[in-house]
This record gives structure tokens, C-alpha cells and sequence, in this order.
């Protein structure tokens, strides 16, 4: 291995208070800068190698992506090699908050989660095989061979665990002659005036038809109604029976291979225990859950059964 990928080196650094110094600093590594107040562990550590990173990363971009961006200026600073694209941590102090941990007060808990949003590998709870891309023609013969007989209503996801009132997105809808929606796991009619709470999350699915799977009046429409459904619901739609309150998930990005079930496609706040989506459905992202000791409190409940007695006996 080679001397410039072991270590991360800083040769003549000169910001604010630093004196042409000369550091040396190993890759791979928890690294601690300790020192005097004003001796200048800000100025090496943000101003100088956090500095050249966010400008060597900035110019990798297009010239025209650096225009909305603008330019950073190099730091004071000789010579840095070894350094990779860098992230910084603002120094803060934080108050108390049952749902902090490490992870959100330092602000790395974002970056995993989008992390594990964007490149993650799913894979099936049944079967246990990574989960795989199918066409439009490809779902609907598995909804075909797994609804036989059944009367279903195909939806189209428009918006997963997200706050606000949708009142244009239902006057929209109803514009375009859709009269139903999932809201919140119940079915409602779409109304030009129909508002939600927007201080709360919602799930809204689109009902866009309704099949009877085998019936050739329902089967001469199905492939239309499934594209137009993918498309509002950007490769995700939703299979409900009549009468039951269950959905099915079917996506062009995830389904198991094996049995066709499917999953929604990972977003950064299904990884989120302070959202509704990624939360212990339990503790709800706490980590712990309060509950009444029963054998405690019966025996409070006898305690104070006693008393009373006692004071009844005494008048």
C-alpha cells in the first residue's frame, strides 16, 4: 500500500491562526485534534482539510451545475494528499430529547439513512431471495393466477407517509374523473372540497378500476388501467379485495420471484424511527414502552380497599 492512501497529509497549512504547519494524519482511523482554545484545531480540521474537500468535490461537478453552486475558494494551505470527498459535523450543543441519539445530534443518522435508501438490496420475509424487477405483463399474470374469481380494486400510491391537506391533489383527481381514494387505510369519495389534517401524515391510494379477475369485460381493460396506474404511482401500485381492508403492493422494482409479493420502494424515512413509516409499531421510536404494573397496582388498589375499611369501621 502506497504512502499517499495510508495517511492524509497536510503540508503547509496557513489558516487564520495556523503556522505553516505540517500534519499527518492516518486513513481509516478515529482521529482526535486536541489543543489550546485558539491554538487552531477549527482552522486545520474545518477551514483547511474539510475546506479542500468540499472544493475538490465542488469541481468534479459540470460547469454548469458549478454555476448554481458557486465557487469555494482553496484554502491557505500548500499541499493536501490523500483526501477523499469529506463530510462535517456542526459543532452544536443539543438539549435533552427522548428520540435523540448519537446518530441524529451529529446529523449521521441522514446520511445512513439515505444510504440504505438509495443502495440497499431487499429481500423477502418468506422466501428469503433477494428481490427482483418484473414488467407491467409480468405483475398482471401474477395478479391474474393470485386473485382468481376475486373482485379488486387496482390504486395508485400518489403519497406515502407525508404531511399535508392534499385539497389540489383531490380537485385534481376529481378533474380527471376518479371518484375514490385510500386514505389512511380507509376507502373515501373524492370531494372537490375534501381536506386532510395537514399537521399529520397521510398514505393516499388512487382506486383507478375495478377488476373482476376472469370476467372479459374486466380482462379487455386490465392492461390500460395497469399502465395508467404504474404511471401515477411511478412503478408502484396497490391490489385491494372488495370487503377487506388488506393491500398488496405490486412495484417494477421489488417482488419476489417465488410467491409475488412485493414491497414499496425504500425511502429515507422508512428508515426513520421518528416517522410513522420506519417506527417500532411497539414504542413508536422510543426504545422503551410505559406500562402500568398490574401486580403493583392491584396491591395499591388492596391497600387502599383497607384504608377504607378501616375508616369505616372507626365512624
Amino acid at each position: 500500500m502506497s504512502k499517499s492512501t495510508e495517511y492524509i497529509e497536510v503540508y503547509g497549512a496557513r489558516e487564520h491562526n495556523l503556522k505553516n504547519i505540517n500534519v499527518k494524519i492516518p486513513r481509516n482511523e478515529l482521529v482526535v485534534i486536541t489543543g489550546l482554545s485558539g491554538s487552531g484545531k477549527s482552522s486545520l480540521a474545518f477551514d483547511t482539510i474539510f475546506a479542500e474537500g468540499q472544493r475538490r468535490y465542488i469541481e468534479t461537478f459540470s460547469a454548469y451545475a458549478r454555476q448554481f453552486l458557486g465557487g469555494l475558494e482553496r484554502p491557505d494551505v500548500d499541499k493536501i494528499e490523500g483526501l477523499s470527498p469529506v463530510i462535517a459535523i456542526e459543532q452544536k450543543t443539543t438539549n435533552k430529547n427522548p428520540r435523540s441519539t448519537v446518530g441524529t445530534v451529529t446529523e449521521l443518522y441522514d446520511f445512513l439513512r439515505l444510504l440504505f435508501a438509495r443502495v440497499s438490496e431487499a429481500y423477502s420475509q418468506t422466501s428469503g431471495k433477494k428481490l427482483v424487477s418484473y414488467t407491467e405483463e409480468q405483475i398482471l399474470e401474477t395478479i391474474k393466477k393470485n386473485y382468481t374469481g376475486e373482485k379488486i380494486m387496482l390504486m395508485a400510491p400518489v403519497i406515502r407517509s407525508r404531511k399535508g391537506h392534499y385539497h389540489e391533489l383531490f380537485v385534481q383527481m376529481a378533474k380527471k374523473g376518479y371518484g375514490q381514494a385510500r386514505i389512511d387505510g380507509e376507502l373515501q369519495d373524492i370531494e372537490y372540497d375534501l381536506k386532510l389534517d395537514r399537521y399529520k401524515t397521510h398514505d393516499i391510494d388512487i382506486v383507478i378500476d375495478r377488476w373482476i379477475i376472469g370476467e372479459s369485460a374486466s380482462e379487455s381493460r386490465m392492461e390500460k388501467s395497469l399502465r395508467t396506474a404504474m404511471e401515477m404511482g411511478e412503478g408502484l401500485i396497490g391490489i385491494q379485495k372488495l370487503g377487506s381492508t388488506d393491500i398488496e403492493y405490486f412495484s417494477k422494482n421489488l417482488m419476489d420471484s417465488e410467491t409475488g409479493h412485493s414491497l414499496a420502494l425504500p425511502e429515507p424515512n422508512t428508515f426513520s424511527f421518528n416517522s410513522p413509516k420506519g417506527s417500532c409499531p411497539s414504542c413508536k421510536g422510543l426504545g422503551t414502552v410505559k406500562k402500568i404494573n398490574t401486580d403493583y397496582f392491584v396491591e395499591i388498589q388492596n391497600y387502599r380497599l383497607i384504608k377504607v375499611l378501616c375508616c369505616h369501621s372507626r365512624i
